[in-house]
């Protein structure tokens, strides 16, 4: 949960049962996870989930908030670029899970799904709370 809650804001991002099940699994076979919203190229515009430490958060990333997991497993960041963000700041990230072929790179590859991403543009009041807590960056956390 992020700290935007505490003003009433909305989560930057959420996510479906079956992305939190996901995860959940991926976690307990690879240990701790983040996600990096990419922003194109090879793999298009898909959420990539990595382990913690196995990609490396930019200075102008911004972390959009954090999934949590059942139990004692830990939450799963989620990141964008700052580049990206500056686009998307106006919506809310629903990350999903579907059948097909994901990122060669991304952990959910070889079990025959892919992790999409989804969005709902926030309400103007939602906005305004919004711009009240600006996310943390990659380089809050050098």
């Amino acid at each position: 949960m992020s700290d935007d809650s505490q003003n009433g804001a909305p989560e930057r991002v959420v996510a479906k049962q079956a992305t939190i099940d996901l995860l959940t699994k991926l976690t307990e076979l690879h240990g701790g996870l983040m996600i990096h919203q990419s922003g194109g190229c090879c793999d298009g515009s898909a959420p990539m989930c990595y382990p913690v430490g196995e990609y490396r958060i930019g200075q102008r990333d911004v972390l959009v908030g954090e999934i949590p997991l059942p139990g004692p497993l830990p939450a799963v960041r989620v990141w964008i670029s700052g580049d990206q963000f500056e686009v998307w700041k106006h919506t809310q990230l629903v990350l999903d899970v579907v059948p097909g072929r994901g990122a060669g790179f991304s952990l959910e590859a070889p079990e025959g799904v892919r992790f999409l991403s989804r969005a709902r543009a926030f309400s103007d009041e939602e906005n305004a709370l919004l711009e009240q807590s600006p996310p943390k960056t990659g380089a809050d956390f050098d």
